[in-house]
């Protein structure tokens, strides 16, 4: 089934309520309330976001940034899984690793005059850091190469990508972390560690 048929431009039990839960948002309502989604059909659909966050259809990425964004917007993080919600389904896709990728940093501050560091997704998602939105940053087993997230929004992540990664390396300080010095970051009075305790940045 073509992009355009899940999308419900043609045939029927296509992604057509997916368009339409987005489309039906009134500027400036925000995103659709898809925690509050229980829809009793489920299925799956052939979609695949990429480590790198691009999105897949049967094997072809969806070259469409305002057709990936539309999905985005829709995107649920569940105990079995990532799926596409509407009030009338709920379709698994498939995500190698985080579906979002945090492409720039912005530093600013708050109405306590503290730093906050706020992220800009490849889908247009804007996240401050801070005590509900962490960071992390896991080791890669194969590469030893550290890989950094934050939280986005209700369990959804974004990987920070390298370039963002080398600019939080040059604000990072050494801070006292579980009894050791570690390379770390703030972000709305909270720090978060980007290395493994004792590690220095060459």
């Amino acid at each position: 089934m073509s992009v355009a048929e899940h999308l419900g431009e043609t045939g029927p039990n296509g992604l057509g309520d997916v368009a339409a839960a987005v489309r039906t948002q009134a500027p400036g309502r925000g995103l659709p309330p898809v925690h509050l989604w229980n829809p009793a059909h489920s299925g799956d659909i052939d979609i695949v976001i990429k480590k790198g966050g691009q999105w897949f259809h049967e094997g072809t990425p969806i070259g469409r940034d305002a057709l990936v964004r539309l999905f985005s917007t829709v995107l649920r993080r569940d105990p079995d899984g990532f799926h596409l919600v509407t009030p009338a389904e709920k379709l698994k896709i498939e995500v190698e690793d985080a579906p979002f990728v945090a492409i720039r940093v912005d530093e600013h501050r708050d109405d306590a005059g503290r730093i906050v560091l706020r992220f800009t997704t490849n889908v247009g998602d804007v996240t401050d850091a801070g005590r509900d939105n962490p960071i992390r940053v896991e080791i890669d087993k194969d590469t030893s190469e550290p890989r950094p997230y934050v939280h986005v929004r209700r369990g959804l992540e974004a990987l920070i990508s390298r370039p963002v990664f080398y600019e939080l390396a040059e604000l990072a300080e050494e801070r006292d972390l579980a009894g050791e010095p570690t390379l770390s970051v703030e972000s709305g009075g909270v720090w978060f560690p980007i290395s493994p305790p004792g590690a220095h940045l060459l």
